[in-house]
């Protein structure tokens, strides 16, 4: 099953199960957030990586320079452990580490949580790949990827009981698009996917065939 079918089962699993007011909420702010254009905004193929030095969850600050050292990377952001699709997208990407780290790159992924959230969400899913605490959102602006909750939205996760502001290092409005980015070593973005819609994320097959396709 491919990660869009798994996403797809999920949505239509928990979401109609959500109370009717919370479903109106997010359904009219993805709406909003798709109708501002804040994906196409967003950085894309041809464009230069921007460089970032962030904390991991064991405590060591990894650099994108140091990684690109080393071969190509593999850059995807996700809103945090809260979140049902990040996990699942997060576990598709474990089950596609191998494969990535045989063509030569690195996988990371960054988030705005706390370290310690990214420890507990690396330790439950057995993460082998870093995972980066971007704790006020400024990567994810360098990228074009951060938004603001609209206030009925952020109180619907404050009803769910998330506690943005505690996980996010109290920056609890800010969240990045989902987004991953395969940048070949001289620092080029040559493959990238950023939605407005949370449900939807890259395919790892296309993720490999990025790869494949770097000289």
């Amino acid at each position: 099953m491919t990660l869009a079918a798994e996403l797809r089962a999920l949505y239509e699993s928990r979401f109609p199960q959500l109370p009717a007011e919370a479903r109106e909420t997010m359904e009219r702010a993805a709406q909003e957030l798709a109708d501002s254009g804040q994906a196409g905004r967003a950085l894309t193929a041809g464009a230069r990586a921007p460089l970032f030095s962030l904390p991991s969850a064991t405590g060591r600050t990894v650099a994108l320079q140091d990684l690109l050292e080393r071969g190509a990377v593999v850059l995807t952001f996700y809103r945090g452990a809260w979140c049902p699709y990040c996990n699942l997208a997060l576990r598709a990407l474990q089950h596609h580490h191998d494969a990535i780290t045989a063509r030569g790159a690195r996988l990371v992924a960054v988030s705005p949580q706390i370290p310690d959230e990214s420890l507990s969400l690396t330790e439950k899913h057995d993460l082998a790949f870093d995972v980066l605490s971007d704790v006020g959102s400024d990567t994810a602006k360098q990228y074009g990827l951060a938004f603001d909750l609209p206030d009925d939205l952020a109180a619907v996760y404050d009803r769910f009981g998330f506690d943005l502001q505690r996980v996010n290092g109290g920056h609890a409005r800010t969240l990045p698009l989902p987004a991953t980015y395969v940048i070949d070593r001289d620092g080029t973005i040559r493959w990238a996917f950023a939605d407005a819609d949370y449900t939807r994320r890259a395919e790892p097959a296309d993720i490999l065939t990025a790869l494949d396709a770097l000289d």
